[in-house]
Protein backbone atom coordinates (compact mmCIF):
# COMPACT_ATOMS: atom_id res chain seq x y z
CA UNK A 1 0.00 0.00 0.00
CA UNK A 2 1.42 3.47 -1.13
CA UNK A 3 0.93 6.76 0.94
CA UNK A 4 0.54 9.48 -1.48
CA UNK A 5 1.83 13.33 -0.49
CA UNK A 6 -1.32 15.26 0.37
CA UNK A 7 -0.15 18.65 1.70
CA UNK A 8 2.55 20.99 1.86
CA UNK A 9 5.39 20.48 4.65
CA UNK A 10 6.29 23.60 6.39
CA UNK A 11 8.96 23.08 8.54
CA UNK A 12 11.69 25.45 7.48
CA UNK A 13 15.00 23.89 6.61
CA UNK A 14 17.56 23.99 9.74
CA UNK A 15 20.25 27.22 8.62
CA UNK A 16 17.82 28.28 5.47
CA UNK A 17 17.19 31.64 4.96
CA UNK A 18 14.31 33.32 6.71
CA UNK A 19 11.57 34.84 4.62
CA UNK A 20 10.52 38.02 4.90
CA UNK A 21 6.34 38.64 5.33
CA UNK A 22 4.16 40.89 4.08
CA UNK A 23 4.73 43.67 6.40
CA UNK A 24 8.43 43.86 5.53
CA UNK A 25 7.81 42.77 2.25
CA UNK A 26 5.77 46.34 1.99
CA UNK A 27 8.37 48.30 3.87
CA UNK A 28 11.11 47.05 1.48
CA UNK A 29 9.13 48.21 -1.39
CA UNK A 30 8.29 51.64 0.41
CA UNK A 31 11.74 52.19 1.04
CA UNK A 32 12.21 51.71 -2.67
CA UNK A 33 9.54 53.73 -3.95
CA UNK A 34 10.76 56.51 -1.55
CA UNK A 35 14.74 56.06 -3.22
CA UNK A 36 12.90 56.42 -6.28
CA UNK A 37 11.34 59.37 -5.31
CA UNK A 38 14.60 60.94 -4.22
CA UNK A 39 16.42 60.08 -7.62
CA UNK A 40 13.07 61.85 -9.57
CA UNK A 41 13.89 64.94 -7.51
CA UNK A 42 17.21 65.37 -7.62
CA UNK A 43 17.58 64.91 -11.21
CA UNK A 44 13.94 66.45 -12.33
CA UNK A 45 13.31 63.35 -14.54
CA UNK A 46 9.42 63.05 -13.94
CA UNK A 47 9.11 60.78 -16.33
CA UNK A 48 10.78 57.89 -14.58
CA UNK A 49 7.22 57.15 -12.73
CA UNK A 50 4.49 59.23 -14.19
CA UNK A 51 1.41 57.07 -15.35
CA UNK A 52 2.44 56.87 -19.07
CA UNK A 53 5.73 54.79 -18.65
CA UNK A 54 4.67 52.51 -15.69
CA UNK A 55 1.46 51.48 -18.13
CA UNK A 56 3.98 51.52 -20.81
CA UNK A 57 6.12 49.25 -18.77
CA UNK A 58 3.24 47.08 -17.37
CA UNK A 59 2.05 46.54 -21.07
CA UNK A 60 5.70 45.31 -22.20
CA UNK A 61 6.16 43.27 -19.04
CA UNK A 62 3.10 40.84 -19.23
CA UNK A 63 4.29 38.28 -22.42
CA UNK A 64 7.96 38.45 -20.44
CA UNK A 65 6.21 37.56 -16.91
CA UNK A 66 3.94 35.08 -19.05
CA UNK A 67 6.43 33.29 -20.82
CA UNK A 68 8.48 33.28 -17.26
CA UNK A 69 5.34 31.15 -15.72
CA UNK A 70 5.60 29.21 -18.40
CA UNK A 71 9.25 27.97 -17.15
CA UNK A 72 8.75 28.36 -13.73
CA UNK A 73 6.13 25.60 -13.77
CA UNK A 74 8.22 23.58 -16.19
CA UNK A 75 11.34 23.68 -14.04
CA UNK A 76 9.31 23.02 -10.88
CA UNK A 77 8.77 19.39 -12.57
CA UNK A 78 12.24 19.23 -13.01
CA UNK A 79 11.88 19.75 -16.86
CA UNK A 80 14.34 22.76 -18.53
CA UNK A 81 12.44 24.73 -21.22
CA UNK A 82 14.34 26.75 -23.25
CA UNK A 83 11.72 25.80 -25.90
CA UNK A 84 9.78 28.95 -24.10
CA UNK A 85 10.40 31.15 -27.52
CA UNK A 86 9.36 28.67 -30.03
CA UNK A 87 6.08 28.07 -27.91
CA UNK A 88 5.60 31.97 -28.08
CA UNK A 89 6.18 31.93 -31.62
CA UNK A 90 3.40 29.43 -32.01
CA UNK A 91 1.09 31.26 -30.12
CA UNK A 92 1.06 34.49 -31.88
CA UNK A 93 0.70 32.23 -34.95
CA UNK A 94 -2.35 30.26 -34.04
CA UNK A 95 -3.57 33.04 -31.73
CA UNK A 96 -3.37 35.69 -34.69
CA UNK A 97 -5.20 33.21 -37.27
CA UNK A 98 -7.90 32.44 -34.87
CA UNK A 99 -8.40 36.19 -34.12
CA UNK A 100 -9.07 36.97 -37.56
CA UNK A 101 -10.92 33.85 -38.71
CA UNK A 102 -13.71 34.07 -35.27
CA UNK A 103 -12.49 36.83 -33.26
CA UNK A 104 -9.77 37.50 -30.04
CA UNK A 105 -11.61 35.38 -27.38
CA UNK A 106 -11.22 32.24 -29.90
CA UNK A 107 -7.43 33.32 -30.87
CA UNK A 108 -6.67 33.54 -27.23
CA UNK A 109 -7.91 30.04 -27.18
CA UNK A 110 -5.95 28.88 -29.94
CA UNK A 111 -2.62 30.61 -28.99
CA UNK A 112 -3.20 28.36 -26.15
CA UNK A 113 -3.28 25.52 -27.59
CA UNK A 114 -1.00 26.31 -29.93
CA UNK A 115 2.06 26.77 -27.21
CA UNK A 116 0.81 23.87 -25.07
CA UNK A 117 1.47 21.89 -28.37
CA UNK A 118 4.99 23.26 -28.85
CA UNK A 119 5.23 22.01 -24.83
CA UNK A 120 3.98 18.38 -25.96
CA UNK A 121 6.33 17.76 -27.91
CA UNK A 122 9.21 18.79 -25.89
CA UNK A 123 7.88 16.55 -22.91
CA UNK A 124 7.41 13.57 -25.17
CA UNK A 125 11.11 14.64 -26.32
CA UNK A 126 12.59 14.69 -22.82
CA UNK A 127 10.38 13.21 -20.35
CA UNK A 128 8.88 10.39 -22.98
CA UNK A 129 12.39 9.54 -24.65
CA UNK A 130 15.40 11.14 -22.52
CA UNK A 131 16.24 13.61 -25.43
CA UNK A 132 18.61 16.23 -23.33
CA UNK A 133 16.13 19.46 -22.36
CA UNK A 134 18.64 21.96 -23.84
CA UNK A 135 18.38 20.52 -27.37
CA UNK A 136 14.88 19.72 -27.39
CA UNK A 137 14.21 23.10 -26.44
CA UNK A 138 16.33 24.33 -28.95
CA UNK A 139 15.13 22.40 -31.95
CA UNK A 140 12.04 23.96 -31.04
CA UNK A 141 12.84 27.46 -31.18
CA UNK A 142 14.33 26.99 -35.00
CA UNK A 143 10.74 24.62 -35.96
CA UNK A 144 8.34 27.21 -34.70
CA UNK A 145 9.81 30.13 -36.95
CA UNK A 146 9.99 27.68 -39.81
CA UNK A 147 6.41 26.33 -39.42
CA UNK A 148 4.85 29.69 -38.35
CA UNK A 149 6.31 31.10 -41.64
CA UNK A 150 4.92 27.92 -43.79
CA UNK A 151 1.70 27.95 -42.36
CA UNK A 152 1.46 31.94 -43.07
CA UNK A 153 3.08 31.44 -46.40
CA UNK A 154 -0.75 29.94 -47.57
CA UNK A 155 -3.16 31.63 -44.87
CA UNK A 156 -2.06 34.66 -44.40
CA UNK A 157 -0.50 35.17 -47.47
CA UNK A 158 -3.74 34.15 -49.36
CA UNK A 159 -5.69 36.70 -47.38
CA UNK A 160 -6.56 40.67 -48.21
CA UNK A 161 -4.30 42.72 -46.19
CA UNK A 162 -1.79 40.08 -45.15
CA UNK A 163 1.70 38.38 -46.35
CA UNK A 164 3.98 36.08 -45.82
CA UNK A 165 5.67 37.76 -42.57
CA UNK A 166 2.38 39.48 -41.43
CA UNK A 167 -1.56 38.81 -40.58
CA UNK A 168 -4.28 41.04 -41.81
CA UNK A 169 -5.28 43.37 -38.87
CA UNK A 170 -6.88 41.47 -35.46
CA UNK A 171 -10.32 42.92 -33.47
CA UNK A 172 -8.81 44.77 -30.73
CA UNK A 173 -9.92 43.44 -27.27
CA UNK A 174 -11.91 45.04 -25.04
CA UNK A 175 -9.55 47.92 -22.47
CA UNK A 176 -10.85 48.90 -19.12
CA UNK A 177 -9.95 52.28 -16.95
CA UNK A 178 -10.79 52.35 -13.43
CA UNK A 179 -13.45 55.25 -13.28
CA UNK A 180 -12.52 58.32 -11.10
CA UNK A 181 -9.44 56.70 -9.50
CA UNK A 182 -7.34 56.51 -12.60
CA UNK A 183 -7.81 60.53 -13.04
CA UNK A 184 -7.48 61.08 -9.15
CA UNK A 185 -3.84 59.21 -9.69
CA UNK A 186 -3.42 61.08 -12.74
CA UNK A 187 -3.87 64.59 -10.79
CA UNK A 188 -1.53 63.23 -8.01
CA UNK A 189 1.08 62.50 -10.26
CA UNK A 190 2.10 65.15 -12.40
CA UNK A 191 1.98 67.45 -8.68
CA UNK A 192 5.51 66.09 -8.54
CA UNK A 193 5.20 65.78 -4.66
CA UNK A 194 7.59 63.54 -2.95
CA UNK A 195 6.90 59.60 -2.91
CA UNK A 196 2.84 60.64 -3.31
CA UNK A 197 3.45 61.71 -6.97
CA UNK A 198 5.46 58.15 -7.45
CA UNK A 199 2.96 56.34 -5.42
CA UNK A 200 -0.11 57.90 -7.46
CA UNK A 201 2.29 57.00 -10.98
CA UNK A 202 2.29 53.44 -10.40
CA UNK A 203 -0.93 52.88 -8.87
CA UNK A 204 -2.15 54.91 -12.05
CA UNK A 205 -0.29 52.94 -14.44
CA UNK A 206 -1.64 49.85 -13.22
CA UNK A 207 -5.35 50.97 -13.90
CA UNK A 208 -5.35 52.69 -16.66
CA UNK A 209 -6.00 51.79 -20.35
CA UNK A 210 -5.84 47.99 -19.08
CA UNK A 211 -6.66 45.23 -21.79
CA UNK A 212 -8.73 42.20 -20.54
CA UNK A 213 -5.76 40.09 -21.06
CA UNK A 214 -3.76 41.95 -19.06
CA UNK A 215 -5.81 41.09 -15.85
CA UNK A 216 -5.75 37.46 -16.66
CA UNK A 217 -2.33 37.76 -17.18
CA UNK A 218 -1.95 39.13 -13.63
CA UNK A 219 -4.35 37.37 -12.03
CA UNK A 220 -2.10 33.74 -13.08
CA UNK A 221 0.45 34.77 -11.01
CA UNK A 222 -1.21 34.35 -7.50
CA UNK A 223 -2.88 32.27 -8.91
CA UNK A 224 0.25 30.07 -9.80
CA UNK A 225 1.41 30.38 -6.44
CA UNK A 226 -1.56 28.96 -5.30
CA UNK A 227 -1.43 25.92 -7.05
CA UNK A 228 1.88 24.98 -6.82
CA UNK A 229 2.19 25.81 -2.89
CA UNK A 230 -1.03 25.42 -1.35
CA UNK A 231 -2.75 22.36 -3.15
CA UNK A 232 -1.83 18.58 -3.14
CA UNK A 233 -1.90 18.63 -7.01
CA UNK A 234 1.31 21.55 -6.87
CA UNK A 235 3.17 19.19 -3.95
CA UNK A 236 3.04 16.59 -5.71
CA UNK A 237 4.58 18.57 -9.03
CA UNK A 238 6.77 20.06 -6.90
CA UNK A 239 8.50 17.35 -5.62
CA UNK A 240 9.03 15.71 -8.75
CA UNK A 241 11.67 18.29 -9.75
CA UNK A 242 13.28 18.30 -6.20
CA UNK A 243 12.93 14.11 -6.08
CA UNK A 244 11.08 12.31 -8.16
CA UNK A 245 12.48 8.80 -7.12
CA UNK A 246 11.36 10.06 -3.49
CA UNK A 247 7.87 10.94 -5.30
CA UNK A 248 7.38 7.76 -7.25
CA UNK A 249 8.24 5.55 -3.91
CA UNK A 250 4.70 7.82 -2.45
CA UNK A 251 3.01 6.98 -5.24
CA UNK A 252 3.21 10.17 -7.61
CA UNK A 253 2.90 9.37 -11.29
CA UNK A 254 6.18 11.36 -11.72
CA UNK A 255 5.88 10.76 -16.45
CA UNK A 256 2.11 12.46 -15.59
CA UNK A 257 2.98 15.10 -13.89
CA UNK A 258 5.71 16.22 -15.77
CA UNK A 259 3.84 15.79 -18.73
CA UNK A 260 1.30 18.20 -17.65
CA UNK A 261 3.80 20.55 -16.14
CA UNK A 262 5.61 21.02 -19.57
CA UNK A 263 2.49 21.12 -21.70
CA UNK A 264 0.87 24.18 -19.23
CA UNK A 265 3.99 25.92 -19.53
CA UNK A 266 3.39 26.05 -23.27
CA UNK A 267 0.16 27.14 -22.75
CA UNK A 268 1.68 30.33 -20.44
CA UNK A 269 3.90 30.84 -23.46
CA UNK A 270 1.33 30.59 -25.91
CA UNK A 271 -1.12 32.80 -24.14
CA UNK A 272 2.00 35.62 -23.84
CA UNK A 273 2.73 35.04 -28.07
CA UNK A 274 -1.38 35.97 -28.32
CA UNK A 275 -0.51 39.45 -26.12
CA UNK A 276 1.96 40.13 -28.96
CA UNK A 277 -0.61 39.85 -31.62
CA UNK A 278 -3.52 40.61 -30.18
CA UNK A 279 -3.01 43.69 -27.40
CA UNK A 280 0.70 44.52 -28.08
CA UNK A 281 -0.12 45.21 -31.79
CA UNK A 282 -3.00 44.36 -33.84
CA UNK A 283 -1.37 41.95 -36.22
CA UNK A 284 0.75 38.74 -36.15
CA UNK A 285 4.34 40.08 -36.99
CA UNK A 286 7.16 37.31 -38.29
CA UNK A 287 10.02 37.34 -35.29
CA UNK A 288 7.68 39.83 -32.73
CA UNK A 289 8.49 37.78 -30.17
CA UNK A 290 12.10 39.32 -30.02
CA UNK A 291 13.89 37.24 -27.60
CA UNK A 292 10.72 37.55 -25.00
CA UNK A 293 10.60 34.23 -23.96
CA UNK A 294 14.56 34.02 -23.38
CA UNK A 295 14.27 37.13 -21.50
CA UNK A 296 11.42 35.31 -19.10
CA UNK A 297 13.32 32.35 -18.13
CA UNK A 298 15.82 35.40 -17.31
CA UNK A 299 13.11 36.91 -15.43
CA UNK A 300 12.64 33.01 -13.43
CA UNK A 301 15.97 32.58 -12.26
CA UNK A 302 15.70 36.36 -11.19
CA UNK A 303 12.77 35.55 -8.93
CA UNK A 304 14.46 32.32 -7.46
CA UNK A 305 11.61 29.82 -9.24
CA UNK A 306 9.18 31.56 -7.02
CA UNK A 307 6.25 33.55 -8.81
CA UNK A 308 6.39 36.67 -6.82
CA UNK A 309 10.07 37.07 -7.79
CA UNK A 310 9.52 36.09 -11.43
CA UNK A 311 6.93 38.95 -11.66
CA UNK A 312 8.84 41.37 -9.97
CA UNK A 313 11.81 40.11 -12.36
CA UNK A 314 9.56 40.83 -15.56
CA UNK A 315 8.75 44.35 -13.92
CA UNK A 316 11.85 45.26 -14.12
CA UNK A 317 12.47 44.18 -17.82
CA UNK A 318 9.29 45.80 -18.91
CA UNK A 319 9.92 48.91 -17.08
CA UNK A 320 14.10 48.89 -18.86
CA UNK A 321 12.23 48.35 -22.49
CA UNK A 322 9.70 51.25 -21.63
CA UNK A 323 12.69 53.40 -21.28
CA UNK A 324 13.22 52.95 -25.17
CA UNK A 325 9.71 53.61 -26.10
CA UNK A 326 9.11 57.27 -24.53
CA UNK A 327 12.10 58.64 -25.45
CA UNK A 328 14.19 57.66 -21.99
CA UNK A 329 17.04 59.21 -22.52
CA UNK A 330 16.79 61.41 -19.68
CA UNK A 331 15.22 59.00 -17.76
CA UNK A 332 18.00 56.24 -18.17
CA UNK A 333 20.41 58.72 -17.37
CA UNK A 334 18.51 59.43 -14.03
CA UNK A 335 18.46 55.86 -13.61
CA UNK A 336 22.18 55.57 -13.54
CA UNK A 337 22.33 57.27 -10.13
CA UNK A 338 19.27 55.18 -8.51
CA UNK A 339 22.04 51.86 -9.89
CA UNK A 340 25.00 53.71 -8.53
CA UNK A 341 22.81 54.50 -5.48
CA UNK A 342 21.59 50.95 -5.14
CA UNK A 343 25.48 49.69 -6.02
CA UNK A 344 27.01 51.69 -2.49
CA UNK A 345 24.49 50.32 -0.56
CA UNK A 346 25.57 46.54 -1.94
CA UNK A 347 28.81 47.55 -1.75
CA UNK A 348 28.17 48.42 2.73
CA UNK A 349 26.09 45.25 2.85
CA UNK A 350 29.00 42.66 0.95
CA UNK A 351 31.55 44.60 3.56
CA UNK A 352 29.24 44.11 6.71
CA UNK A 353 29.22 40.42 5.76
CA UNK A 354 32.63 40.59 5.22
CA UNK A 355 32.64 39.55 1.55
CA UNK A 356 35.37 42.55 0.49
CA UNK A 357 35.52 41.34 -2.91
CA UNK A 358 31.87 41.44 -3.91
CA UNK A 359 32.08 44.75 -2.00
CA UNK A 360 34.53 46.20 -3.69
CA UNK A 361 33.20 45.05 -7.34
CA UNK A 362 30.24 46.92 -6.43
CA UNK A 363 31.99 49.51 -4.89
CA UNK A 364 33.97 50.03 -8.05
CA UNK A 365 31.05 50.11 -10.37
CA UNK A 366 28.87 52.52 -8.19
CA UNK A 367 31.77 54.58 -8.76
CA UNK A 368 32.01 54.01 -12.61
CA UNK A 369 28.29 54.43 -12.63
CA UNK A 370 28.45 58.03 -10.81
CA UNK A 371 31.46 59.48 -13.22
CA UNK A 372 28.99 58.70 -15.91
CA UNK A 373 26.10 60.22 -14.97
CA UNK A 374 28.29 63.55 -13.96
CA UNK A 375 30.16 63.42 -17.07
CA UNK A 376 26.69 63.36 -19.68
CA UNK A 377 23.32 64.90 -19.51
CA UNK A 378 21.98 62.31 -21.96
CA UNK A 379 22.66 58.65 -22.18
CA UNK A 380 23.05 57.61 -25.80
CA UNK A 381 20.08 55.90 -27.80
CA UNK A 382 22.54 53.21 -28.33
CA UNK A 383 22.42 52.29 -24.60
CA UNK A 384 18.48 52.97 -24.28
CA UNK A 385 18.10 50.45 -26.82
CA UNK A 386 20.06 48.02 -25.04
CA UNK A 387 18.94 48.81 -21.58
CA UNK A 388 16.52 45.89 -21.56
CA UNK A 389 19.21 43.32 -22.13
CA UNK A 390 21.94 45.36 -20.00
CA UNK A 391 19.61 45.10 -16.93
CA UNK A 392 18.99 41.06 -17.71
CA UNK A 393 22.60 40.60 -17.60
CA UNK A 394 23.04 42.57 -14.60
CA UNK A 395 20.02 41.08 -12.49
CA UNK A 396 21.38 37.68 -13.21
CA UNK A 397 24.83 38.46 -12.05
CA UNK A 398 23.86 40.23 -8.78
CA UNK A 399 21.41 37.21 -8.05
CA UNK A 400 23.28 34.62 -9.10
CA UNK A 401 24.54 33.74 -5.26
CA UNK A 402 20.98 33.50 -3.64
CA UNK A 403 20.04 31.22 -6.14
CA UNK A 404 18.56 27.75 -5.95
CA UNK A 405 16.97 25.37 -8.29
CA UNK A 406 14.82 22.78 -8.27
CA UNK A 407 17.40 20.07 -7.65
CA UNK A 408 16.44 17.18 -9.89
CA UNK A 409 15.70 20.11 -12.56
CA UNK A 410 17.02 19.03 -16.27
CA UNK A 411 18.09 15.47 -14.56
CA UNK A 412 17.11 12.36 -16.87
CA UNK A 413 14.51 10.43 -14.76
CA UNK A 414 13.52 6.59 -15.74
CA UNK A 415 10.63 5.10 -13.84
CA UNK A 416 11.77 2.28 -10.95
CA UNK A 417 15.24 3.51 -11.85
CA UNK A 418 15.22 4.15 -7.84
CA UNK A 419 14.48 -0.06 -6.85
Amino acid sequence: MSTVLSKPATAPKPGGRRRLSLAEWMLVLAAGLALFSVVRLITGANGISSVGQVSTALHLAVPIGLAGLGGLWAERAGVINIGLEGMMILGTWFGAYAGVQWGPWTGVIFGILGGALGGLIHAIATVGFGVNHIVSGVAINVLAVGVTRYLASFTFAEMEGGTVKQSPPIEAIERITVPGFSDAMQTLNQKHWFFVSDLAGFAGGLTTNLSLLTVVALLLVPGSWWVLWRTSFGLRLRSCGENPIAAESLGVNVYRYKYLAVVISGGFAGLGGVFLAEVASNIYQEGQTGGRGYIGLAAMIFGNWMPGGMALGAGLFGYADSLNLRGGGQNVHALLLLLAILLVLACAWEIYRKKYLTGLAAGATALGLFGWYLAVDEVPSQFVSAAPYVATLLVLALSAQRLRMPKANGKPYRKGEGK
